[in-house]
């Protein structure tokens, strides 16, 4: 007979009453899964758990678990720090964010720390399993609400991550060079106020308040230099 090994958690949120829900839960998992037949799927074993971001980092280095359980709005230390302070650390575990919120907000940033899923609190055990299960395998896991934001994302840029137009380009290298608002439209054969206007657009593709913002934006992006 050959036994499939246990997924190690760690589990964090900073509700007592929802860590002991989580570890209940998957410890009978655990049982069950012990007398089931050869080649089922694995069970699960909690090694222990965070009420808030720096614990659960602390934690993970002592631990060393499969997967971190992380909810994400935590008053000790949010969970999206707590993921991306473990992406610095290059940890082993795998962070599955279980939480209640799915706003862009939080969704978007977990992802970009380093989270391999993301999972809401009212999915069913059943799903709920096989997410930890395709994370310590490090297959990502996103419920349809948050993977529809995702798309959606990806769809429609972001303020500071527009493309310029040749034009604006034109500009902007001009404007890192010194050059005045009406020197501009005298090179480029335009108008002050189409300078203007494409001053306007620069901002706000770059996420920028000023001429001084938006060149060192455009540095940082590469799009100068």
């Amino acid at each position: 007979m050959t036994t499939e090994p246990l997924i190690t958690l760690l589990i964090v949120d900073d509700h007592p009453v929802v860590r002991d829900g989580l570890r209940g839960m998957f410890e009978s998992a655990s049982g069950s899964a012990s007398g089931s037949a050869p080649g089922s799927a694995p069970g699960f074993r909690v090694l222990g758990e965070a009420a808030s971001g720096p614990e659960a980092v602390a934690r993970a280095a002592g631990l060393d678990p499969d997967v971190i359980l992380m909810d994400l709005r935590m008053p000790g230390g949010s969970g999206v720090a707590a993921i991306r302070e473990l992406t610095r650390r290059g940890a082993r575990a795998k962070v599955l964010v279980l939480t209640t919120y799915d706003t862009d907000s939080d969704t978007l940033p977990a992802i970009e720390a380093g989270a391999t899923g993301y999972l809401l609190k009212d999915a069913p055990r059943d799903e709920l399993f096989t997410a930890v299960r395709a994370a310590a395998e490090g297959r990502t896991v996103l419920s349809p609400a948050v993977a529809s934001r995702l798309v959606r994302a990806v769809r429609t840029p972001a303020p500071g991550n527009e493309p310029l137009s040749t034009r604006e380009r034109e500009v902007l290298t001009l404007v890192a060079r010194g050059t005045s608002n009406r020197e501009i439209a005298r090179e480029l054969f335009i108008s002050e106020a189409t300078v203007k206007t494409h001053l306007t657009h620069l901002y706000t593709k770059l996420g920028a308040k000023d001429r001084a913002a938006a060149v060192a934006a455009a540095y940082d992006r590469g799009i100068l230099g």
